[in-house]
């Protein structure tokens, strides 16, 4: 069976501007969830992936990290919207075969969106752009190893000159088994080159946590959530990005528990759940959750959790006993937090001093708090800084190591944790490097390698020459787009193991590969029979998934084959490894994992129990914190205000409703009020006013760095939202070309994606078109964008 990929492209003529929503999910959210799926998949498949979706004896959502309810008390629909779409984009059928390919000129599949790339369906073949040509053309399996080992040995026309010219990213969606055997073979060949999607949201979390407690990971349950007395939602958006945490949050309000939400913008996930399993949901009003709302400045965050902390030490809302036995630092952070100086905390977040003591309210009558985050926090300057602030106010009233509390860092990608555990870091600690020569009889490379952005520098330098990508859509998920693409097209070979058609197979080293894999959907079968794969959750749950699906066609290899039969080709049988016997059955990798990993002994047999098992945490299992000290740390960080010259606004990047990181699902993000496209931009109605521009403008987004260098993401449309003033906001990837490849957080180098220094200018266009929208196939002129089609603003409660 095989369906129809669409063959006209969208334009942002169909954009409509209605009414943000204050609601999540419902009836709205069942029915677009089908429809989806049943106009990708059809009714049969349909029924054979959504009900084995996050069951005990199916497969993991790739859609996000939420962990699953113990195994009797999951629903037989234990999904959301969003995580239906993204199995509908997996199990589609459409097909992109090489006829699509000879079809095709690369550079002509580069004029087309990423949603049109995307609905072209499933890669059925090996595919190669050899130096020179057009199009991509057929490959076969055994060629396309050859020719990768051949690069990667220093023979033929595209060698590179030893392990580290060679970079090889990992996608969070690699199961456990993939990613452990890919560190194995990127350190066999003699490199440490291994960046992944962690550092470009997670890392400043994975550094401040062990810096602060001594472990990068969350500290609580599913059950500490549903327990706690207050709930703090800092930096993110739980109705689009992790829609099956509204679950848990409303199992917490009808427990008791208040919630204290943190962003710039009041999302639909933050103000109420409908949950469509309930009668309440369907039916009813559904589930208020925030309490308080905090529309905070972007960048402000840093400078209101101290003011919170200032105010729990006049109030000594402290916990003296956990200070006493279990911290380091305590008076010093004492001492800071209460010179904080108020005019700069307001200033800097936006927020009165009424609303914030009201916050810090909450956390006083809280006797067990979980903090929650997400990219919101992650991806600016100081996030480091900040990430150790709320740590800071967890060691302060004893919230960690006890029920209902602790940290909890929501990550995005499905497995992007289980990736790190697995050894896929730049940097692994001495520890598992050690136990990886233990095991394999090979001294592993010591020096750190590349991280994300340090890659780029690398290829745009000359340094590297080769890249591997397993999972994902680098050219597009990366900053500073434009670099780049630069740096990428300079490499001598670039090889991605994918599912679908992305941006980043159009951007095409010297030879270029795409091997096609197998998805999380699909059923695996290797020489010793049916294999399953395991995962891990955002709190250390690590559990198995099988997909039910026959492949999307008889030419794909699972990402484990793919990884070993590379191995195989580069390395043979240097050191002894047996990559055919990791490949013909998984368990003899789950084996070496019970052997290196810290936590997974006995793994095979723990992670076939149903709802698997749970990875040690020292300080949520005993109080216990790995740091040089042997204490939890309280850090003293300056809030250093943010410097926002006359006429530009901060801009953040974020998702709509309607995609997954850089797949587009649609083009619908109905909680923010927007239909039919993504070129927008959203800001303070007295922003624009104040900056000589009309609601519904086009406008060209532009941003300049110290490397002199004008980046420039044009034709954006002006909503007005409530945002706090000189807060702006736009999707990505369209604006990560106004990222800077140089503009990271300190000390974890991530990008900093939510703190883009802006100006607007007019967008340049023939003003017959100037403001050409459709609602229901009119134009419109500029004034009726004013009165018609952009809502008022949209007021906080």
């Amino acid at each position: 069976m095989s369906g129809t990929s669409p063959t006209d492209d969208y334009t942002e003529s169909g954009l409509r501007v209605d009414q943000p929503e204050h609601e999540a999910a419902g009836i709205t959210a069942v029915a677009v969830a089908m429809k989806r799926s049943l106009s990708r998949m059809g009714v049969i498949r349909t029924a054979k992936t959504l009900l084995k979706l996050n069951q005990t004896e199916g497969f993991d959502c790739m859609g996000c990290a939420w962990p699953d309810p113990d195994p009797g008390h999951r629903h037989p629909a234990e999904f959301c919207e969003n995580g239906a779409k993204a199995v509908a984009e997996e199990a589609t059928t459409t097909r992109a075969t090489p006829e699509f390919f000879a079809q095709h000129s690369i550079a002509e599949l580069n004029q087309r969106t990423e949603h049109w790339l995307g609905q072209q369906g499933r890669i059925t073949d090996p595919m190669i752009k050899r130096p020179g040509a057009s199009h991509y053309e057929k490959l076969e399996w055994s060629e396309a190893f050859s020719l990768i080992g051949a690069t990667l040995n220093g023979s033929g026309e595209n060698a590179v000159a030893g392990p580290d010219e060679a970079i090889f990213y990992t996608s969070g969606r690699a199961s456990n088994e993939a990613a452990f055997a890919y560190q194995l073979f990127a350190r066999a060949y003699g490199t440490n080159n291994l960046p992944d999607c962690s550092n470009m949201c997670h890392e400043s979390t994975s550094i401040a946590l062990q810096e602060s407690i001594g472990i990068g990971k969350a500290s609580v349950s599913l059950e500490d959530v549903h327990q706690a007395e207050l709930i703090i939602l800092a930096g993110q958006n739980p109705g689009t990005n992790h829609p099956r945490m509204l679950s848990a949050l409303e199992i917490a309000k009808q427990n008791g528990a208040k919630i204290l939400s943190i962003n710039p913008l009041r999302e639909a996930g933050l103000t109420r759940f409908k949950n469509p399993q309930t009668p309440r949901g369907l039916i009813g009003g559904g589930t208020a959750l925030s309490d308080l709302h905090l529309p905070i400045k972007l960048n402000g965050d840093l400078a209101l959790l101290q003011a919170i902390g200032s105010l729990l030490v006049q109030w000594d809302c402290l916990d003296h006993d956990f200070i006493a036995t279990y911290t380091n630092g305590f008076e010093s952070w004492k001492q800071h937090v209460s010179e904080v100086d108020w005019d700069v905390v307001t200033e800097t977040t936006g927020l009165s001093r009424v609303l914030i003591t009201q916050a810090a309210q909450m956390f006083r009558e809280s006797k067990a708090t979980v903090f929650c985050w997400a990219m919101g926090i992650t991806q600016h300057r100081n996030a480091v800084a900040t990430i150790k602030e709320i740590t800071n106010l967890a060691l302060a009233q004893g919230n960690i190591g006890k029920p209902g509390a602790g940290l909890l860092p929501v990550r995005g990608h499905s497995n992007v944790q289980g990736d790190r555990t697995m050894g896929i870091w730049e940097r692994s600690p001495a520890h598992f490097l050690d136990a990886l020569q233990k095991e394999f009889d090979f001294d592993p490379p010591r020096e750190h390698g590349f991280d994300t952005v340090d890659s780029i520098r690398a290829l745009r330098d000359g340094k590297a020459h080769f890249f591997l990508g397993l999972g994902g859509n680098f050219v597009q998920a990366v900053p500073d787009t434009d670099v780049v693409v630069e740096a990428m097209q300079q490499a001598k070979m670039t090889v991605h193991i994918s599912t679908k058609l992305n941006r980043s197979h159009l951007v095409c080293g010297d030879t270029a590969m795409i091997l096609p894999t197998r998805g999380r959907t699909e059923k695996d079968i290797q020489a010793s029979g049916a294999q399953w794969i395991s995962v891990e959750d955002s709190t250390c749950a690590v559990h198995s998934s099988r997909g039910p699906l026959e492949p999307a066609g008889p030419n794909l290899k699972s990402e484990v084959e793919i990884i070993t039969l590379i191995a195989q080709a580069t390395i043979g049988d240097r050191y002894g490894i047996d990559w055919q016997a990791m490949r013909e059955n998984y368990t003899a990798i789950r084996t070496h994992i019970s052997r290196v990993v810290p936590g997974c002994e006995s793994y095979e047999v723990n992670v076939r129990r149903p709802g698997g098992f749970i990875l040690p945490h020292p300080p949520r299992d005993s109080r216990t914190f790995e740091t040089p000290s042997g204490l939890a740390e309280f850090v003293c960080s300056p809030i250093e205000v943010l410097q926002v010259p006359p006429g530009h606004l901060i801009l953040q990047t974020l998702r709509s409703h309607d995609q997954f990181n850089t797949t587009i699902y649609g083009l619908s993000d109905r909680y923010r009020g927007i239909e039919g496209g993504r070129m927008v931009i959203f800001m303070h109605r007295e922003d624009v006013i104040a900056l000589g521009f009309r609601n519904g403008e086009l406008v060209d987004i532009i941003t300049h760095w110290d490397d002199d260098r004008e980046r420039c993401a044009a034709g954006f449309r002006i909503v007005e939202y409530d945002t706090p003033r000189g807060s702006a906001a736009a999707y990505y990837p369209e604006t990560n070309p106004l990222v800077p490849l140089d503009s990271t957080a300190i000390a974890s180098n991530c990008p900093t994606s939510k703190s883009i220094i802006v100006r607007l200018a007019k967008h340049p266009v023939d003003p017959r078109e100037e403001s050409e929208i459709n609602g229901g196939g009119q134009r419109r002129t500029g004034a009726d964008w004013d009165h018609k089609t952009t809502p008022e603003p949209h007021h906080l409660s």
